[in-house]
C-alpha cells in the first residue's frame, strides 16, 4: 500500500483494527488535510493525545508512514 493510500482503501481491509478515535485521527491527519496540532485544536484534544492516537493507528495498521 502506497503512502498515498486513502482511508477508504484502508477501511475495506483494516478499519476494524482501529478504535473510533484512531480512525478519526487517521482519516483527518494521515489521509486528510490537517496536521496533528490543527486537528487537536479543532477537536479540543491535546496535541499529545492526537499524536498518541496516530501512533497507535500506525502501529495497528503495520504502516511505515
Amino acid at each position: 500500500m502506497s503512502t498515498q493510500a486513502t482511508f477508504d482503501e484502508l477501511a475495506l481491509v483494516d478499519a476494524d483494527r482501529l478504535t473510533a478515535a484512531e480512525r478519526d485521527v487517521w482519516n483527518s491527519v494521515q489521509c486528510g488535510p490537517y496536521g496533528p496540532r490543527e486537528y487537536a485544536r479543532l477537536t479540543d484534544r491535546s496535541p499529545g493525545t492526537v499524536g498518541n492516537l496516530l501512533r497507535r493507528a500506525r502501529a495497528k495498521l503495520g504502516a511505515s508512514w
